[in-house]
């Protein structure tokens, strides 16, 4: 049972992503080097950052590196803001008693500010901030405050939190909110991979408290989820595509779940407004998916996709949540080109096939 939970705070319970990537861009530009787009920062960055600097400013010294990323994130850090869910899951944790910690990397300056804002910190037993290896941290936490690994859970979003995890003995949890990729993240083999907090709450709350369900059936706790899908097309004739964490940050359409009593078109309509606010008309079915062990989704799964397409209803003014990382609309043939999921694929190419 999980009676204990160490926070990392950058990409877990806060986003700072966008300003760290700024002002690292701008120690780059310092340092005569080419700045980077966000996918090849989330790709490079690496703790400690330490390892980062060496690989791409090898010639600079840390301390004039340190003094320009401080001197922009300064500039820009009031974008940092608390990512969904967070503050759900550290009242769940208070309601549930669980002690609670944060071992991070983050400036105690900084961390002053942002748990500020949130509030956050009235949540946290204690901090250990600005530790750049957590590696060696995670014992002293472990022995100054009584807590037995087998009972504690450290979660984060970087490979580092979960080597860290590891090389404390206690168990791992990995969320798709921050920095690193999934294929990141499941390349050091956490105990789990879930998309948000609010998805580890659930589990938590239907496991009592463990990691993984009890005795039983794999097919009886997974049974087959049953979800719709929509093209969207403007009056372009263009395709509305998403990306999001939770499909191996490629590209495809928005839609999810039917809920009990809904209808297959109710929830087309409803996830729709749900990830793009956009409202839709025009709805076709085109074809049913079997999606079963995807390497490309962050878990596994078995899923039945049935998948349509429609047209926006108005202006197409896309808004989206927090599922999704950012939009385009382009061409079916453009929309082909670019680097989508497998179910994606197989409904573009059979909208784009010959007589539709």
């Amino acid at each position: 049972m999980i009676r204990n939970i160490i926070f990392d705070w950058s990409g877990t319970l806060v986003d700072d992503l966008p300003a760290v990537w700024q002002a690292t861009n701008y120690v780059l530009a310092q340092s005569a080097r080419p700045e980077m787009s966000l996918e090849e920062f989330r790709a490079e960055f690496c703790l400690p950052f330490t390892i980062f600097y060496d690989r791409h400013v090898p010639h600079i010294g840390l301390p004039q590196l340190e003094e320009w990323f401080h001197s922009r994130f300064r500039q820009v850090q009031e974008s940092v803001c608390a990512l969904p869910h967070a503050r759900d899951f550290l009242e769940f944790c208070r309601a549930r008693k669980l002690r609670t910690f944060l071992l991070s990397t983050v400036h105690s300056d900084y961390f002053a500010l942002q748990s500020g804002a949130t509030g956050f910190d009235k949540y946290l037993d204690k901090p250990y901030l600005n530790v750049w290896d957590k590696r060696k941290k995670i014992h002293e936490i472990l022995e100054e405050n009584g807590l037995a690994p087998g009972e504690t859970l450290f979660i984060g979003d970087m490979q580092h939190d979960i080597e860290t995890a590891r090389h404390g003995g206690v168990h791992s949890c990995a969320v798709l909110t921050g920095y690193n990729t999934l294929q990141q993240l499941r390349a050091a083999e956490p105990d789990l991979i879930v998309e948000h907090l609010r998805e580890l709450r659930d589990i938590l709350e239907q496991n009592e408290l463990h990691l993984k369900p009890q005795p039983g059936g794999f097919e009886e706790r997974h049974p087959p989820i049953v979800t719709v899908g929509g093209l969207i097309y403007n009056d372009r004739g263009d395709v509305l595509m998403i990306r999001t964490h939770k499909w191996s940050h490629l590209w495809g359409i928005p839609g999810g779940k039917i809920k009990w009593g809904e209808t297959s078109v109710a929830a087309l309509l409803r996830e729709i407004e749900e990830e793009t606010s956009l409202s839709v008309t025009g709805i076709a079915f085109v074809l049913v998916q079997d999606c079963i062990h995807s390497k490309e989704f962050y878990r596994d799964a078995h899923f039945v996709l049935l998948n349509y397409t429609c047209r926006c209803a108005g202006e197409p003014r896309v808004k989206l949540n927090d599922e999704a990382r950012e939009f385009r609309w382009v061409t079916l043939a453009q929309a082909l080109e670019m680097p989508i999921n497998q179910p994606t694929r197989k409904l573009l190419e059979a909208v784009s096939g010959p007589g539709r």
